[in-house]
């Protein structure tokens, strides 16, 4: 997870930073939950107003939550970026990203064109600046690693499907025409889902799958060209989609092939590691690269077969990839930072990380996750079993906000109670 150079308390945003986007994305997460028990098996209709709900709570209140955090902690990390007052930034763009999401949540409830434009308003300002100022400081890099060029390129995306967004809430506000409303849709659906989502997580990936579990790195023709090449195909379906409606199928299936590749040397590469202990995160790691294979042999036969239940597992494969690469990330992330910023505090009190979170702790929101993803593939066959599956998700994230709770009580608990190290001058004799 290091630089070169290590990591400092200076270039560190404050644990603050990144354990209130955590808290939030956990916020999401219960009310994700929540909308499936209200909605029941009805979310599993693509084209109905309760999947866009529940699929932007899951995709900008949970998981730009979580990814927003990382990236605060990451940029110096992984790039060398120290991003300045990291506190009034984090002020900045979580207030109104929260409330933005609340008006496009309603807006789409009630239809009600100035909840639209409220929403545009709030998530086009603050996601735009936050990526652009992300974006910025990557750019000026003199020299990148592979981590640092695909995060640039997904923030790219993010820019993009930020606008394509905007462009869609204006349509449905009643501002524009909506002339080129399938088109974009199509491109904002495939940005978000792959050159964002799985662009930063592959990003991240090449840095901390070889860092955490010491593997051999990553081959050149994914860790090197991956993400360009991703990012490419993407911009050929969007370019070409306005001429030609069924470029996408043909982008589409480059597109399968390419995850495929990384799902599979991910997998091959954790089973290199020469730390042989599993704990929670190598298995949450396993099974998110083995649910995005599922999740594109699925869109695979979409492609030449109609089985509506293939469409909702796909559904269910994507986002439970992505979820899992997001609890292994956290329980990676919220030990080592308790434990860091105190030890660097002076605090020799500190708490070692298996004190903040036990690794049977993490080993139990595994099988939690286990079987909320369980659940809602069961509830494709036989509806009733949503409401079993939206009960465990709320568990599962309800896990996740216990966990950000107690280390944030146990940090707060240090620093009034702990002990630090006395640095003292020996007295010189006259």
């Amino acid at each position: 997870m290091f630089s070169q150079n290590g990591l400092s308390l200076d270039q560190a945003p404050p644990i603050s930073v990144v354990f209130r986007f955590f808290l939030s994305g956990s916020l999401f997460g219960v009310l994700t939950g929540a909308f499936v028990l209200y909605f029941g098996s009805d979310i599993f209709n693509a084209d109905s107003t309760k999947a866009l709900i529940v699929t932007h709570t899951l995709t900008l209140g949970v998981m730009l939550s979580f990814m927003l955090g990382a990236l605060f902690q990451m940029l110096p990390v992984i790039a060398g970026i120290k991003l300045t007052s990291p506190v009034k930034k984090a002020n900045l763009v979580q207030y109104p990203l929260v409330l933005g999401i609340l008006s496009l949540l309603s807006a789409f409830y009630s239809g009600e064109p100035a909840l639209f434009i409220s929403a545009s308003l709030l998530l086009g300002v603050t996601i735009l600046g936050i990526a652009s100022i992300m974006l910025k400081n990557l750019l000026a890099l003199p020299n990148h690693s592979n981590s640092s060029k695909g995060m640039t390129i997904a923030l790219g995306s993010l820019i993009l499907l930020t606008l394509f967004a905007l462009y869609l809430t204006g349509t449905l506000s009643g501002f524009f025409e909506g002339t080129f409303y399938g088109q974009i849709k199509t491109a904002h659906y495939s940005f978000g889902l792959f050159g964002w989502i799985a662009l930063l997580i592959i990003s991240i990936s090449f840095q901390v799958i070889e860092m955490f579990y010491v593997t051999p790195p990553y081959p050149d023709f994914i860790g090197k060209s991956l993400p360009m090449r991703l990012f490419g195909l993407l911009l050929i379906g969007l370019v070409f989609g306005f001429f030609f409606a069924n470029i996408w199928r043909i982008v589409d299936l480059f597109i399968i092939v390419f995850m495929l590749c990384y799902a599979l040397m991910t997998l091959r590469r954790l089973s290199q590691r020469k730390r042989p202990i599993a704990d929670a995160t190598v298995w949450l790691w396993r099974l998110g690269m083995v649910l995005l294979v599922l999740s594109m042999a699925a869109m695979l036969t979409t492609r030449f077969y109609t089985l509506p239940p293939l469409n909702s597992l796909n559904y269910i494969f994507f986002a439970g990839f992505a979820l899992s690469i997001v609890f292994a990330m956290f329980y990676k992330i919220v030990p080592f930072l308790t434990w860091f910023h105190l030890n660097a505090q002076g605090y020799f009190t500190a708490p070692m990380m298996h004190e903040v979170i036990h690794p049977k702790t993490a080993m139990k929101h595994l099988y939690i996750h286990l079987a909320t993803l369980t659940a809602f593939l069961v509830s494709v066959y036989y509806a009733p079993v949503i409401y079993l599956a939206g009960s465990l998700l709320i568990l599962s994230f309800g896990w996740m906000l216990w966990q950000i709770v107690h280390a944030w009580k146990l940090y707060i608990h240090t620093q009034k109670t702990g002990e630090k190290f006395e640095m003292t001058m020996p007295e010189v004799e006259g």
